[in-house]
Order: C-alpha cells, then structure tokens, then sequence
C-alpha cells in the first residue's frame, strides 16, 4: 500500500463508518451507534476515538480509555483490505499518544487467546503477558492481558 497514514481524534462524522466496521470487526459483540457517538462526542469523560486515514479516506480506528496511570486500549479495527499495511501500528501509535498526554504510564488490552496474529502484532509493539482471564469471550475463549509502558515516544 502506498500514500500516507494519519491518525486524528474521530468527529460525530466518523460514526456511521466507525459503527459499520465495529459489526464487522466484532460480529459477536458489536458496540452501538449510540455507544460509539458517546465515546466521540466526549461524553464518556475517560474516552478517546482516534480514526486513521489513508490517502485521506477512513482506514480504521481505536477507543482508548485513560483513568489515572492506566490506559486501555478498548477497541482496535482495520477493514480487511487494509489490514497488513501499517495502519493498526499508526493506530497504536496515536492511542500510545493519547495514553501519554493523559498521563498514564502503562498500556493495558486485552487480546483472545487463539488470536495469534494479533497477539504477535503486540508482541513486536512491546507488549508483554500480564494475566489471563478465563472465559472472558463470550464463546469461552481466555482473554490474555497485555501491557506495556507509556513513554512520551511511541
């Protein structure tokens, strides 16, 4: 993929097209339009949404929540077209941001156990294993915990 990936705080533009990759992306347990527009219009005080944009078309987003020195990131999709091509790590990095400017000193997600690519694709961004939680899906899969340090540069 070529052209160039940016990561910006999401409008209430953003959440029809946020909404309709959310059901995509997590089939099993969607969030709401209603939960998604209250998370970007800044009505749940810990919440960021961050949308990425290639070639200035939407290419993704992220939910962070940060509460004290904790952030977490909540929710990370990509359409599968884009996958591979660098747009999650440009996600990562503007939540890593907001983790910073909130002032939080780790990263915290939680990552389904059989979810070996994206459990490699933490793993090469400086997460590390902090717990398991069993039967945390809805399915019954264990989630694993992961966290890294917040660092002023991603």
């Amino acid at each position: 993929m070529t052209g160039s990936t940016t990561v910006r705080t999401a409008t209430p533009a953003d959440v029809a097209v946020i909404a309709a990759l959310e059901a995509e992306a997590f089939p099993l347990d969607p969030w709401s339009a209603y939960l998604i527009d209250e998370g970007v219009a800044g009505r749940v005080p810990t919440v960021t949404v961050v949308v990425a944009e290639h070639d200035a078309s939407f290419a993704g987003y992220a939910v962070v929540s940060v509460v004290d020195v904790d952030a977490e990131l909540q929710r990370i999709a990509v359409p599968v077209p884009l996958r591979r091509a660098g747009v999650a790590t440009a996600l990562l990095g503007g939540v890593h941001a907001v983790a910073a400017r909130g002032g939080a000193s780790r990263l915290l997600l939680e990552v389904r156990e059989d979810n070996t690519p994206a459990r490699l694709f933490y793993e090469r961004h400086g997460f590390g294993e902090l717990g398991r939680r069993a039967r945390y899906y809805r399915d019954g899969t264990t989630a694993v915990v992961l966290a890294r340090p917040v660092t002023m540069v991603p």
